[in-house]
């Protein structure tokens, strides 16, 4: 019970804080509450919802993956160039590229469990990497679409939203499922709130580190989808610090940097605040130095939340 109530809390603190930046720049500017400013943002978010998610898990797992930003570049490098040079189906392009971030992701995973190398460390160095093969991939160039994946970007029949935001939201529900419901979704707690006693519980731990780690990537690789359907070009100077953003929100929604806890759902709202920040920003005229300025100090007051909530526990 107490737990149920605890979750209630933290569910009913995050929804509030969405709502209070509403109100705020509702009443600071009066096209903040349009049908057009709250489509604008549910059609902005799947890329970094299919991001934060990954690393929500990853996370969780007591691991960090600072390379999702590059992996998804290198996905929609490899994108475009099956789609206009190679002239690929959308269906076989997107799976390729959805490949490409389980390829990363798994390389990632397997340099942490062979090796030991913290996952700080790994993922540090193939943000590089994989920023350079998207940069080879594409040879430094964007790559224009030519309205190739457009369907992505229509409109689902009488709703304000694209087929990439139901897609975002349908992960996230199997995520939450999978962390509350499926063995796989106990490990993983299990194995981020002490690695030695799931060890000693008879449980490996490496399948587990290696699954998530693909896992981040594939989402990744499924992102890259979604943020060329919205841009309409592949480019490989993209998503420079989306993995700040997953970070940010990840922990604005109650996951833990030491790992051990985390919810897909509130991952969710996160993105969300941190969206409907930006949206509202943009709307009052705040400048770019501004918007990241207030952006990087909410990043800086997830984390000291966080520690805060680690001391009281």
């Amino acid at each position: 019970m107490k737990s149920l109530l605890h979750r209630f809390r933290e569910y009913a603190a995050l929804t509030l804080i969405l709502a209070a930046l509403i109100i705020l720049f509702g009443s600071l500017s009066n096209r903040f509450l349009t049908a057009a400013t709250f489509s604008s943002i549910a059609n902005e978010i799947p890329t970094l919802t299919l991001v934060a998610t990954g690393m929500t898990l990853v996370l969780i797992t007591g691991g960090i993956d600072l390379s999702v930003g590059s992996v998804l570049a290198l996905a929609a490098a490899v994108l475009g160039v099956l789609l206009v040079d190679w002239h690929w189906p959308l269906f076989f392009a997107g799976l390729v590229a959805v490949m490409v971030g389980v390829a990363a992701g798994a390389f990632n995973g397997l340099i942490c469990v062979k090796l030991r190398v913290p996952s700080f460390i790994v993922t540090l160095g193939t943000l590089e990497m994989t920023r350079g093969l998207a940069y080879l991939t594409t040879r430094s160039q964007v790559k224009y679409l030519e309205g190739k994946v457009d369907v992505l970007a229509r409109l689902v029949a009488g709703l304000p939203i694209t087929p990439t935001a139901v897609l975002a939201v349908l992960v996230v529900i199997a995520a939450q499922f999978m962390l509350s419901r499926a063995v796989i979704g106990r490990k993983m707690i299990a194995l981020g709130t002490n690695e030695a006693a799931t060890q000693l519980a008879g449980i490996s731990t490496a399948p587990i580190k290696m699954f998530v780690f693909a896992a981040s990537g594939a989402l990744a690789g499924l992102a890259s989808l979604c943020q060329t359907a919205r841009l309409g070009a592949s480019d490989p100077n993209g998503s420079v610090g989306l993995e700040l953003s997953a970070i940010a929100a990840a922990v604005i929604g109650g996951t833990s940097l030491a790992g051990g806890k985390g919810s897909a759902i509130r991952t969710f709202i996160g993105v969300l605040i941190i969206a409907t920040l930006e949206a509202g920003l943009a709307q009052v005229g705040a400048t770019e130095p501004m918007k990241r300025l207030v952006t990087g100090a909410v990043i800086v007051l997830a984390v000291v939340a966080d520690s805060l909530r680690k001391a009281a526990s």
